[in-house]
């Protein structure tokens, strides 16, 4: 695995100093960096900001109806409320 940054790299040379991991360790994640230019640190991507919710709309839709031939008229119908609809109620 290569290294992401100068403070990585220092990091875990630092590491090697002090014995808390082998020289092949080392080694192996130097040769995979390679001479990349990186930088002197690395920020954490942001994380995505949930979506925001939709508010339901009741739908109103019309309906056709005819009643007799030569009588045609728009009918609206209204869907029930859900069963999580607040009942408004007159004082």
């Amino acid at each position: 695995m290569p290294f992401k940054s100068k403070a990585q790299r220092r990091k875990f040379a630092q590491l090697l100093v002090e014995g808390e991991i082998s020289p092949e360790v080392y080694e192996e994640w130097n040769r995979e960096t390679g001479r990349a230019e990186l930088p002197e640190r690395v920020k954490p991507k942001k994380k995505k900001a949930p979506a925001a919710r939709k508010r339901k709309r009741e739908k109103v839709r019309t309906k056709r109806m005819t009643v007799t031939p030569r009588r045609k008229r728009a009918v609206t119908v209204k869907k029930r409320p859900g069963p999580r609809a607040r009942k408004r109620t007159r004082r």
